[in-house]
This record gives structure tokens, sequence and C-alpha cells, in this order.
């Protein structure tokens, strides 16, 4: 049984900024999300804990634009990983969370030997 209520759902940044770091983890090739220093134009590799840092969520007129900071895995193609990405990116935020979309940009930081 499928009932509709009326009314508006808002969904907070948080909640997106999580629903993209989850699904940037699932991502190959993503070693983990980064730190960008616009002053120093250094990276910084963050840890599990500290992952909403790489993620940058803003809400603008046309929907929901995202910015990641990420480090990839040596060894496997930049242009396939981003783009593995911001399909994935975009698949949760329009499934999930239900919010239109006006773009993903993966900023790739850095790249890094994965350890087994």
């Amino acid at each position: 049984m499928s009932t509709s209520i009326s009314g508006e759902l808002h969904v907070a940044n948080d909640v997106l900024v999580d629903l993209v770091a989850y699904a940037a983890a699932d991502c190959y090739g993503v070693v983990a999300m980064s730190s960008s220093s616009q002053q120093s134009g250094l990276s910084k590799l963050l840890p599990l804990s500290r992952v909403r840092k790489g993620i940058v969520v803003e809400t603008l007129d046309e929907g929901i634009h995202v910015d990641l900071y990420v480090i990839i895995e040596y060894g496997t193609n930049i242009n396939t990983v981003s783009q593995n990405l911001v399909d994935q990116v975009s698949f949760a935020l329009t499934q999930y969370a239900q919010v239109p979309l006006a773009g993903v940009e993966v900023h790739v930081e850095g790249v890094k030997v994965r350890k087994h």
C-alpha cells in the first residue's frame, strides 16, 4: 500500500556529503579523499574520519554542485576513474536523495600506490 504525503523534503548538505563520500569510497581507483590548500597548493591525504573536507557541496539555482578532491591509485586511467566517480556520485544523489544535480567536478590531487 503506497500513499503520497504532500509537502517538501529538505536534505541537509551534511547528508549529501555523506552520500557522496560513500559513493566515492566504492569507486574503483579512488585511494582517498584529499584536502586542497588554496594558499600553499599542497594536497593533504585525509583519514576516513575527516573525509568530508575533500568534498564541497553547493546549492545553486540549477541544483546541487559537487566538487571532489581525490587521490587515485597509481596505474589506473585518470579519465576512466574520474568518469566512474562522476557517474556513481550522480547516481547516488539522484536516486537516493532525489535532488536536482547541477554538476559534479573531480579534482585529482595526486596519485598513490595502494597498499594491500
